[in-house]
């Protein structure tokens, strides 16, 4: 039988730390698909339309935005049909492959990002950064950049 290797429990800091990070990332979350909500989108919508926005011809091959989005294929492609339902997104076949789609951004997901980004980027000043100093928000950069290089590293594995 193996032993395991003890890992120590989190020390009084730690814990409230780590708590702290937890309940800030779900009300946060919360109050932002909340600010969403009156533009008939939640965060999912928002980030595809984001990804979308930024991408060259506006349009990503459905792999990559599944990945760009740590969504799985078929849960990317429900929420695409929702999102095609509404026309802000439509799919297109992928000449150089022809088991391939593309998610493409309709002018109506564009001119809905337009509108939106404005009252999302307020939200996230009012509930975010507007509460952290300028000081305090590098530090917060600083910190949490290579969690997020691990966990991106984690994923690739």
């Amino acid at each position: 039988m193996e032993t395991e290797t003890a890992t120590p429990w989190l020390t009084e800091a730690e814990q409230c730390a780590w708590r702290t990070h937890l309940e800030v990332n779900r009300l946060l979350t919360h109050q932002l698909e909340k600010d969403l909500q009156p533009f008939g989108l939640t965060m999912n919508d928002y980030e595809i339309l984001v990804n979308l926005s930024e991408s060259a011809e506006l349009r990503m091959r459905m792999s990559d935005l599944a990945s760009a989005t740590m969504q799985s294929k078929s849960r990317l492609s429900h929420q695409i049909t929702r999102m095609e339902n509404a026309g802000l997104v439509r799919r297109e076949n992928c000449e150089s492959d022809r088991r391939g789609l593309y998610a493409v951004l309709t002018e109506d997901g564009l001119a809905t990002m337009k509108r939106v980004a404005p009252h999302h980027v307020a939200s996230v000043r009012r509930h975010f950064i507007d509460l952290i100093s300028p000081e305090a928000l590098e530090e917060l950069h600083k910190s949490l950049s290579p969690i997020a290089d691990h966990l991106r590293g984690q994923r690739r594995n």
